[in-house]
């Protein structure tokens, strides 16, 4: 079986405004950041309201995610999770199926 290699794929999507606040509200909740940064230990961590739909890999999306998105990939200030699919399903959000949020870490003092 051999891989096929996408040339083009349209990762652009819209959120509804009420979707949208849900979404964030819930990856912005004090237990959900404990969690990241129980799992990533550090002290802080911070939502940045980036968010993506990862994408098949071709040779302009080497990473899974959009080029634009690649240079927070490549960082040790940031960290990409996977949007856990109950908080899609609570914000309402079915198309795309799947996102991927943009955390920053900080350190003491920078929140």
């Amino acid at each position: 079986m051999s891989l096929k290699i996408v040339q083009n794929f349209d990762s652009s999507f819209t959120l509804e405004a009420q979707a949208q606040k849900t979404l964030f509200n819930l990856l912005t909740s004090d237990a959900f950041l404990n969690q990241i940064r129980q799992q990533l230990q550090c002290e802080q961590i911070k939502f940045t309201e980036l968010i993506f739909q990862p994408v098949p890999y071709s040779l302009t999306t080497t990473k899974g995610m959009p080029a634009d998105f690649e240079k927070y990939h490549e960082s040790d200030e940031y960290t990409i999770i996977n949007v856990p699919p109950n908080f899609m399903f609570s914000a309402k959000i079915f198309k795309p199926s799947r996102l991927c949020a943009i955390y920053q870490k900080l350190g003491n003092g920078e929140f």
